[in-house]
């Protein structure tokens, strides 16, 4: 997937997430990122949480594994996934996306 890179440092994907959605979901790809919707509101960081949570929750991954490297404050993305190779990633991933 053109979203998730293996790199010395961990996976790098690239997400473009869309707030204030009815529901934590991932919805498929929009261009070089991966999309998800989530409930949380783009304010004080509440999306960024609940996305780390999300992918945490999905991946079966501590949160402390999931740091934004990049687009804190923007709706695209980019996350540091430590304790994972990109292999399985790109499996539990598209489980959630069939689901």
């Amino acid at each position: 997937m053109a979203f998730i890179q293996e790199t010395a440092e961990g996976i790098i994907l690239s997400v473009k997430v869309i707030p204030k959605s009815s529901r934590n979901e991932i919805v498929g790809t929009v261009g070089e990122c991966l999309k998800i919707k989530l409930t949380a509101a783009p304010e004080g960081g509440k999306a960024n949480k609940l996305l780390i949570q999300f992918l945490a929750d999905t991946l079966k991954l501590n949160k402390s594994y999931i740091t934004i490297i990049k687009g804190k404050t923007t709706g695209r993305k980019l996350l540091r996934i430590r304790g994972i190779d990109k292999d399985t990633i790109d499996r539990m991933l598209s489980l959630k996306r069939e689901t």
